[in-house]
């Protein structure tokens, strides 16, 4: 059978799949993210399964090769069936053309991209049909551009999981699904955090070397092209070989069951992680997780939040002291890992705003992050929820008129804004916000006068800073308090940010420099707000949406979700530590504390400075969902999965204890019944209440 034999095309490109997937191991294995050691055994499990997965995977994904393989004939031209084949073409050419085709109807440049692909087919097949005498060679440069077409596709694939790899230390998750929606953003991004130009030049080159020697190489398969009959027998074979295929990469999938995550992300397939990512976005709890009786999950709950009406998440919050209507500015800052910080034993100097004013401030030095994207860490101090399976409630669809810190501010009269310095419609936060009673301030409300530099993501945060004194002045005139919400974008790939502003060059496009540069935004905007009458009336929260980097050796690495946080109020809030461990859910309860509120609420948060508060924290993936209490972290995930680690602080420098970060984990000898049941408790609930709208305001 020539489809399988070492002349045909599908061969060829079969061997460049696996020897560029072998290659992308070797150096996914020793690249510095990998921070692990193997074992003998995990190496060769890595190597042989990755190799018979990688197999099975080009199997499936070659369906379109083998499409354009069986097309390949001789006998189509001749009379009368080339004619009538050219003729069905022409037909449905004119029938794109005439405005009325299905494809007008949905609108769009799907028309245009149609009409291209018949035309373009049309008068490809044309030209094979009547002139005969150049149709040997005109098929080999059209074969020779389908060969380079499949040979890009397999090697840019390789390179662009060594760059998701590079940034987040795994194969492709949700995160790379999520790029598919935002291709704009993404190219951008790229366009401007590497060298495109180079690379993409490299990447084409080498393309054309490889296309070159295999369509040399299948030279006999495309002068002896295979007969009908011999096209049925080796489709029949690769049709047995499909099905196996989709049965058994799976059944691979499974054997990932190592506890080194490096391993288990090394063995694994990355175009076959992609499809389970798109697969799954969203997850049903009770479908995929531990559960307990609903009645028993909601009664441990109330055992952990005391007051609760039973089944449900609602209670009174009552203070004994007078309520105090101060404005409240809520400063989410991008990707602020605790460790940047002085504090927590960084000696690059990096934060020295933040870290001279979290010595005015009540720090909480023990906070962990709920999740690893933007998204999650807005949901959690909008909601005060845990974090639950699947995609954040800012990108689902059922996502308005939820119980949120905005609607308890609103309750209290006050005025309500999201600020954000670029495009809100990214992550869907626009819809969310505005679903939720948030007025939005972005980029698109930016006059250009007040726009003094940009990067894909948006203007730089001194723009936004001085926009949102701009707004908190006008909402000052109408004499209600106001409540803002800013998310600041500087500190983000690509890095760069307004010229001479700070001590590292913005054409280094380094993460310290985003870090550093947002660090001076900040400096900025309160050096403005000091100005203003409505400063000494006014709170401020500033907290991390998530770390840098979420990539460990261990499913949930703490040291990579562990974030700072603080309150500085001037006169009214006391310089102090909080060493209690909490979790990003608990930082507008407290806030609300502070205040003396008095309100309904469906929080899972807490204020943490009340006597009655427990320690715990709350993080997760869009899979793996973790409660850290006890000094044990427990981890539920999809099928059923429990797993639980004993923690050991393991102490760095002459950090304070307070703020120590980093702990060693293992596997727990005997589980500990007691915290498994109050995990599914907390994530079985929550998604419990969303699900069954149990958490609208």
């Amino acid at each position: 059978m020539q489809f399988f034999k070492k002349h045909s095309p599908f061969y060829n490109l079969g061997i460049l799949y696996i020897v560029s997937s072998l290659f992308l191991r070797l150096i996914l294995l020793f690249h510095p993210i990998t921070q692990s050691s193997f074992s003998f055994g995990e190496i060769v499990k890595v190597f042989l399964t990755g190799f018979i997965s990688d197999l099975l995977v080009f199997i499936v994904a070659s369906a379109f090769l083998w499409l354009y393989l069986l097309f390949l004939s001789d006998s189509k031209y001749n009379k009368p069936w080339g004619y009538i084949i050219f003729a069905l073409l022409v037909g449905l050419l004119l029938y794109t053309l005439s405005g009325k085709s299905i494809l007008h109807e949905y609108g769009g440049s799907l028309p245009e991209i149609g009409i291209a692909f018949i035309g373009l087919k049309t008068v490809l097949f044309g030209f094979l049909l009547f002139l005969p005498k150049w149709r040997k060679q005109l098929r080999l440069v059209l074969f020779s551009i389908a060969v380079f077409i499949f040979a890009l596709v397999i090697i840019q694939n390789a390179i662009s999981e060594f760059f998701f790899w590079n940034e987040f230390g795994v194969r492709y998750n949700f995160i790379a699904v999520d790029y598919l929606v935002y291709t704009n953003e993404v190219i951008k991004n790229i366009m401007e955090s590497y060298p495109v130009v180079p690379l993409f030049t490299s990447v084409v080159v080498v393309t054309l070397i490889v296309s070159y020697f295999i369509v040399k190489r299948s030279k006999p398969f495309l002068d002896n092209l295979p007969s009908f009959t011999e096209k049925i027998k080796s489709l029949g074979v690769y049709i047995v070989l499909f099905i196996a295929a989709t049965f058994l990469i799976p059944v691979l999938a499974k054997q990932e069951t190592s506890h080194n995550v490096f391993a288990n992300e090394l063995q694994a397939n990355g175009m076959y992680r992609f499809y389970l990512a798109f697969m799954n976005s969203e997850l049903d709890y009770d479908k995929f997780y531990k559960t307990l009786p609903e009645t028993e999950a909601f009664a441990l709950l109330q055992k952990q939040i005391p007051a609760i009406t039973p089944n449900f998440s609602a209670r009174t919050i009552q203070s004994t002291n007078p309520e105090i209507r101060k404005n409240v500015v809520l400063i989410t800052i991008e990707s602020l890992s605790a460790d940047f910080l002085k504090a927590y034993g960084n000696e690059q100097n990096i934060t020295p705003f933040l870290d001279s004013l979290a010595l005015q401030s009540l720090q909480f030095s023990n906070l962990y992050a709920v999740g690893n994207r933007t998204i999650r860490g807005l949901e959690s101090v909008v909601l005060c929820l845990p974090p639950t399976a699947g995609e954040s409630v800012v990108k689902r669809k059922d996502n308005k008129n939820k119980f949120s810190t905005g609607y308890v501010f609103k309750t209290k009269g006050y005025s309500v804004n999201f600020l954000y310095g670029g495009d809100a419609y990214f992550d869907n936060m626009e819809d969310f916000f505005s679903g939720n009673g948030y007025g939005i301030v972005d980029k698109k409300t930016l006059k250009p006068d007040e726009i003094t530099f940009s990067n894909v993501w948006g203007v730089c945060d001194e723009d936004m800073a001085k926009k949102a004194i701009a707004i908190m002045n006008e909402e000052a005139k109408t004499g209600k308090p106001f409540f803002n919400h800013w998310m600041t974008v500087s500190n983000h790939r690509p890095f760069t940010y307004p010229e001479g502003k700070i001590d590292i060059d913005s054409h280094a496009k380094m993460r310290e420099g985003g870090v550093k540069y947002t660090d001076y935004a900040l400096k900025q905007f309160f050096a403005m707000a000091q100005k203003q009458t409505w400063f000494k009336n006014t709170v401020f929260l500033i907290v991390a949406d998530h770390c840098a980097s979420s990539s460990g050796h261990v499913q949930l690495p703490l040291d990579k979700y562990r974030i700072p946080a603080m309150i500085y109020a001037p006169g009214f809030i006391q310089p102090s530590v909080c060493n209690k461990m909490i979790s990003q859910i608990d930082l507008m309860p407290t806030l609300f504390g502070l205040l003396n509120f008095n309100y309904q609420t469906k929080f899972f948060g807490q204020d943490v400075l009340k006597d009655d508060y427990k320690p715990r924290a709350f993080m997760a993936t869009y899979q793996d969902l973790g409660l850290l209490k006890d000094n044990v972290l427990t981890i539920l995930s999809p099928k059923q999965k429990v797993k639980q680690f004993q923690l050991k602080l393991q102490p760095k420098g002459t950090i304070s204890t307070d703020f120590q970060i980093y702990f060693e984990q293992t596997p727990l000898d005997k589980q500990r019944d007691d915290l498994v049941n109050e995990t599914v408790s907390y994530y079985q609930t929550a998604s419990n209440l969303l699900k069954n709208k149990k958490f609208d305001k």
